[in-house]
């Protein structure tokens, strides 16, 4: 038996502007070739009917070559949900370790994410100071930006 991470997947809109989103924020790199699948397997294995999608693996930045990717793709279909507020049940967030911090943000920010919280600071115990922020992607997807000390 074995088991390793794969891929996280996002649904979006338009999967070009999100993979763009992700590759010039945070150096998540494409992994060939551009998905663009559909028939009765796709719909047998996923349960939507008449499935067809579109798009890219992004290989997550500090894993190398064979690290997880971010999977983003786009369905013919896509339905629309209000964004999720950080305590709704599920998948809460993405999180990136950055340095520095204040960069990364001002960079998602000029990108299209927008911020939710503030940065704030706190000690935690035997691990070390945690500076630490979250903001949405521009489709709304909550990102951790996180540094320690």
């Amino acid at each position: 038996m074995s088991v390793r991470y794969a891929h996280t997947n996002i649904i979006t809109a338009d999967w070009k502007r999100l993979s763009t989103f992700y590759e010039t924020v945070f150096g998540c790199v494409p992994v060939p070739p551009v998905r663009n699948q559909r028939g009765a397997w796709l719909s047998r294995g996923t349960g939507v009917p008449d499935a067809a999608l579109e798009g890219v693996h992004l290989r997550l930045p500090g894993h190398g070559p064979d690290g997880p990717t971010l999977e983003i793709f786009q369905y013919v279909e896509v339905r629309d949900m209000p964004p999720a507020p950080a305590n709704q049940r599920g998948i809460g967030h993405l999180a990136f370790q950055v340095s520095p911090l204040e960069t990364y943000l001002e960079r998602a920010l000029q990108h299209g994410a927008s911020p939710v919280g503030k940065i704030t600071e706190h000690r935690v115990e035997g691990v070390g100071l945690l500076r630490f922020i979250y903001i949405a992607d521009p489709d709304g997807n909550l990102i951790e930006l996180q540094t320690w000390s």
